[in-house]
């Protein structure tokens, strides 16, 4: 696996059934920019306020300090919606922080 400026990250939310789809990838300045695609009306509505950003800054930020959960708090109406953590995931890959690797919640 090798470090990009681009990755796509799909969220099966789970028992909602709402999929979500991320594209992140570095600009010219640096930031990462997030393309979102989702069934859920929440997390359009979240995603309609995403600005670029620096994914040092919001990966290393303490989770209620970053950009994607201050919006997360703000439009999506419960805690355990897993979109906001892909989207993070995707920022730091797309910014050269980590690499393509899948994560999971398994719930027995």
């Amino acid at each position: 696996m090798k470090m990009t400026d681009q990755c796509k990250v799909t969220v099966d939310s789970g028992v909602c059934k709402m999929i979500t789809v991320i594209d992140a990838k570095e600009n010219e300045m640096g930031l990462v920019e997030l393309s979102i695609k989702s069934d859920c009306p929440h997390v359009l509505m979240m995603s309609w306020n995403v600005q670029p950003v620096c994914a040092y800054t919001e990966v290393e930020a303490p989770m209620c300090e970053t950009d994607v959960y201050k919006l997360a708090t703000k439009y999506l109406p419960h805690a355990a919606c897993p979109v906001p953590c892909g989207m993070v995931k995707a920022i730091e890959v797309a910014g050269n922080l980590g690499l393509k690797r899948d994560v999971s919640v398994k719930i027995e």
